[in-house]
C-alpha cells in the first residue's frame, strides 16, 4: 500500500485480519462505517477520491455488502477516480449470519439461508466491474492477489480485484 493511501473498509467479517496486517504498513488513513448500514465502503471510497485526488484510495468490501451500492462503480469510471476496489467474494452476507447467531438462532431454514447468500446465481464481479467501465481481474490465491494489487497500485484510475475466498 503506498504512503498516504486511504483505506475504506467494510470487510466486517475479515476486518480484524486486515486491520492487523495494515498496522505496520506505510502511513495511511482508515475510513470505516461506524455502525449499522451495509454497503458504505464503495461510496465512501468515491468521496475520499473526490476529496483527495492525489491519494490512492482502496475500498475493501464483502460481495454481499458491495451489492448494495454496485452502481458506484460507474461513478468511479465516469469520474476516473483512482480507487482500487477489493471484493472479498465469500458469496454471502456473513455479517447477517453472525447477527442471527447473536440473537440465539442456531439453525436456519432453506429460505433464510438463500436470503443470506449471493451464490445462486453466482456473482461475476469481473463482468460486473467491466460492465460499469472499471478494469477488473480475479484472484484465486495469494500470489495472484499480490500481483493484481501491485498492478493496481502502480496504475491510476479505477480497478476492481475479485478475491475469491
Amino acid at each position: 500500500m503506498p504512503e498516504g493511501a486511504i483505506l475504506c473498509s467494510e470487510a466486517i467479517t475479515a476486518g480484524q485480519a486486515i486491520a492487523d496486517a495494515t498496522r505496520t504498513a506505510r502511513r495511511h488513513d482508515w475510513l470505516a462505517n461506524p455502525g449499522g448500514a451495509i454497503g458504505a465502503a464503495l461510496p465512501l471510497a468515491v468521496g475520499a477520491a473526490v476529496a483527495c485526488p492525489d491519494r490512492k484510495v482502496i475500498a475493501v468490501s464483502g460481495d454481499g455488502s458491495a451489492m448494495y451500492t454496485l452502481q458506484v462503480l460507474w461513478t468511479m469510471a465516469r469520474e476516473r477516480l483512482d480507487v482500487t476496489v477489493i471484493v472479498l467474494a465469500n458469496r454471502g452476507y456473513r455479517i447477517l449470519l453472525g447477527e442471527l447467531g447473536n440473537v440465539g438462532v442456531t439453525e436456519v431454514g432453506r429460505n433464510a439461508e438463500r436470503m443470506l447468500d449471493v451464490a445462486d446465481p453466482e456473482l461475476d464481479w469481473v463482468a460486473l466491474a467491466v460492465g460499469h467501465g472499471v478494469a477488473a481481474c480475479r484472484a484465486t490465491d495469494a500470489a495472484a492477489f499480490s500481483e493484481a494489487f501491485r498492478d493496481a497500485m502502480a496504475a491510476p484510475g479505477p480497478r476492481l480485484i475479485e478475491a475469491r475466498l
